[in-house]
């Protein structure tokens, strides 16, 4: 059996690991508000659609989803590292994260959605975060 680097006990990590959320998460609640804050309305994870996105604006017809750059692989991003240790289990986990995110996008394209991601590191910085809405809402 191969000794774990880790510094955490697997039981303890484990705990850390279910008290990740995937909804209401701190880069979803601060697009949530700036979207608010210019005037527009939205549901939030609505089920019956592919990939429960995180925002959804019916009139619009358009999704927005808030994606952690670790979680969903932003390509290029300092915030996508992998860990070092059972690297197999977790490339296999980060390949099914974005083989599902590519499905729910293209099932959401098909049946006439428009789709935009916004990316925590996106998130992050104010000024960036109102960029990237200006464009999402002038393409709208």
């Amino acid at each position: 059996m191969q000794r774990s680097m880790d510094r955490i006990d697997p039981q303890r990590r484990s705990e850390n690991m279910r008290r990740i959320r995937g909804r209401d998460t701190q880069p979803e609640l601060t697009v949530r508000r700036a979207i608010h804050a210019r005037g527009m309305r939205f549901r939030l994870h609505r089920r019956d659609l592919p990939g429960t996105p995180d925002i959804v604006l019916p009139g619009r017809k358009l999704v927005i989803f808030v994606h952690g750059c670790f979680w969903h692989r932003h390509a290029g991003c300092r915030l996508c590292t992998t860990p070092s240790t059972r690297t197999e289990f977790w490339q296999n986990k980060f390949d099914a994260n974005v083989a599902r995110d590519t499905r729910a996008i293209q099932a959401l394209g098909a049946a006439g959605w428009q789709v935009e991601t916004v990316w925590e590191c996106e998130v992050r910085v104010p000024a960036v975060l109102s960029c990237r809405l200006d464009a999402i809402f002038d393409e709208a």
